[in-house]
């Protein structure tokens, strides 16, 4: 790496970080979550502008790599602090009820994205429909759970009954985004892996239950405070976060997945305090690596040559991630007893997309089922419906009612640490 090298990456972590945090305040100001003006720096500081002249001229060739690093740890470490918060909140109190507004919520959307995927593979033919309509079926099928939690903090609704329901629902739906990624990259055979390496992944999350999982236990008992966590034992479960990912990269999968399994398998019983001191230690690092990520993204997004095809297709994308989530999520509820009001406003929190979107589509670019102009609808899309949900939620539950509804674990409400 030259002198001038260092030069430029130092002077564009600091345009990041300024651009980011001063944008995310903006965003906040507006009601909008921060994630909204992140997502708007990347794309801001991306090729859309002054054709590419600014992108090229602030973020060389020679320095993207060294940002795309960073940005994959900051995301891999924000996976580690989702499977952290998810083991308590998913697998714990769970009803039926959850259960089926996860699957209306989902379900209806992935039916219409899968239509969406055949119209779309029109004007971006893929080697592999089959692939390619599964996944634009997955990518307007997720909900951000950590954006939602911070969207049900900001408006007091996270001791009401509709925000821990929210929560949960979302919560069950990130996992199962999670698994069904997974698979389609499995079998997809990404980055010209071969597919035996992928059959190692049962065995490894098997071993990382029962074997790591009560070693962790034994070794978290032993010392220290339960509400706080040395430096030295921190390192030691950042480092077996990276590891994982690493591991699972080896596998032919994304390293995401791993670094979310190690969240999974950290022992809550009676670690509670101890996790929560980790998951808020270790999102002091990721609000500072996440904005990175944003911009990463954003390089990658080109609207300067969007024309009338584009305006259509991204239309097509945006009414169906809207008529699903809303649609899906409120009839979904409705035959759980929620009354209509209650249940648009869910409808509304789970079109929040944010991050766990963004994470997504990026693994779709990067495998090469989408390619550049429909990854840069698909994140415009995410920066819509997200910025949607505060607006549609003030305009549909701007006086919260409590209602009954089947309980979800009170955990869920204090939830969703990281602010993306």
């Amino acid at each position: 790496m030259t002198s001038q090298t260092i030069q430029i990456l130092f002077v564009d972590l600091a345009l990041i970080l300024l651009l980011a945090r001063g944008f995310g305040v903006l965003a906040t100001r507006l009601g909008q979550p921060p994630v909204i003006g992140e997502i708007f720096t990347g794309i801001l500081l991306g090729p859309t502008l002054f054709d590419g002249q600014l992108a090229e001229a602030l973020f060389p060739s020679a320095v993207r790599p060294l940002l795309t690093g960073m940005a994959d740890v900051g995301v891999a470490l924000f996976m580690f602090i989702i499977g952290l918060e998810l083991e308590r909140g998913v697998l714990r109190g769970m009803g039926r009820s959850t259960v089926v507004v996860a699957a209306g919520s989902t379900l209806l959307t992935f039916a219409l994205g899968v239509g969406l995927g055949f119209y779309l593979l029109l004007g971006h033919p893929s080697d592999d429909a089959a692939a390619f309509v599964v996944f634009l079926g997955l990518s307007v099928s997720v909900t951000a759970f950590p954006v939602l939690a911070r969207i049900i903090a900001d408006r007091g609704l996270g001791r009401t009954t509709v925000g821990a329901f929210a929560l949960a629902t979302a919560a069950t739906i990130d996992v199962v985004a999670w698994v069904a990624l997974a698979a389609i990259q499995a079998f997809t055979g990404g980055d010209g892996q071969q597919h035996w390496p992928v059959l190692l992944l049962l065995p490894y999350v098997a071993v990382m239950f029962l074997v790591v999982r009560p070693l962790l236990r034994r070794w978290l008992a032993t010392g220290g405070s339960a509400g706080t966590v040395r430096v030295s034992r921190l390192a030691a479960i950042l480092s077996g976060a990276l590891l994982s990912g690493a591991a699972t990269e080896a596998m032919g999968m994304h390293f995401i997945f791993g670094a979310f399994l190690f969240g999974l398998v950290m022992p809550t019983e009676d670690a509670e305090r101890h996790n929560d001191a980790v998951a808020k230690q270790t999102a002091q690092l990721t609000t500072v690596l996440l904005p990175i990520y944003f911009v990463v993204a954003g390089l990658k997004v080109d609207l300067g040559g969007l024309g009338l095809g584009g305006l259509l297709d991204f239309g097509a994308i945006l009414l169906v991630a809207l008529l699903g989530k809303l649609g899906g999520t409120y009839l979904a509820a409705r035959t759980q007893g929620l009354p209509p009001r209650a249940s648009a406003a869910l409808g509304a929190l789970m079109n929040t997309r944010g991050l766990t979107e963004l994470i997504i589509l990026g693994v779709g670019l990067r495998i090469g089922l989408l390619d550049d102009s429909l990854y840069s609808l698909m994140v415009v899309m995410a920066l819509v419906t997200t910025a949607m949900t505060g607006p549609l939620l003030v305009w549909i539950y701007r006086r919260p009612v409590e209602v009954a509804a089947p309980a979800v674990s009170p955990e869920l409400v204090s939830t969703g640490r990281p602010s993306t």
